[in-house]
């Protein structure tokens, strides 16, 4: 238990920056899905356009 009383800072500090970068990691990869589906979008709403024309 003194290790704990004695490092809490710094244990609390490791914790603080695992979230972060947790977070950051979390973020970049839920980008790559997002940007698929605008591409799709877009393509479905051009096919969809060009289908009404015809």
């Amino acid at each position: 238990m003194e290790f704990l009383t004695k490092y809490w800072k710094k244990i609390g500090m490791l914790i603080v920056i695992i979230a972060c970068l947790f977070n950051i990691v979390a973020k970049l990869v839920a980008k790559v899905p997002y940007m698929e589906q605008l591409r799709e979008s877009a393509q479905y709403v051009s096919e969809s356009e060009n289908n009404n024309n015809v």
